[in-house]
């Protein structure tokens, strides 16, 4: 069973809204603080946007007031609304859930999704 599964993402025009799901296993979802990560060409791995422990909620500075992260407990799926993207947000994005609890502390990553913004 594939740990986290992504849906979403696609092209997009500047100023345009998507959005992102990602579907975890209940044991996953039940242990771990979830997030969004992206990585556009030639740069590395970025937070997006991610839940603390507490289950507040925290945004990188250059998404923030534009990306929502959300979850859905009934569902085992968080969510990531993005408004007026910019061609900067172009990047695959991933899901990633991080056992709060351990050792082990694992890391589960999803398979990645493309968004491009584009006019």
């Amino acid at each position: 069973q594939v740990p986290l599964v992504e849906s979403g993402g696609g092209l997009v025009q500047p100023g345009g809204s998507l959005a992102l799901s990602c579907a975890a296993s209940r044991n996953i979802f039940s242990i771990s603080r979830m997030g969004y990560y992206r990585q556009a060409p030639g740069k590395e791995r970025e937070l997006v946007a991610w839940f603390t422990v507490d289950g507040s909620t925290n945004y990188a500075d250059s998404v923030k007031g534009r990306f929502t992260i959300s979850k859905d407990n009934t569902k085992n799926t968080v969510h990531l609304q993005m408004n007026s993207l910019k061609v900067e947000d172009t990047a695959v994005y991933y899901c990633r859930a991080a056992q709060i609890m351990g050792p082990p502390f694992n890391v589960w990553w999803g398979q990645g999704t493309q968004v491009t913004v584009s006019s």
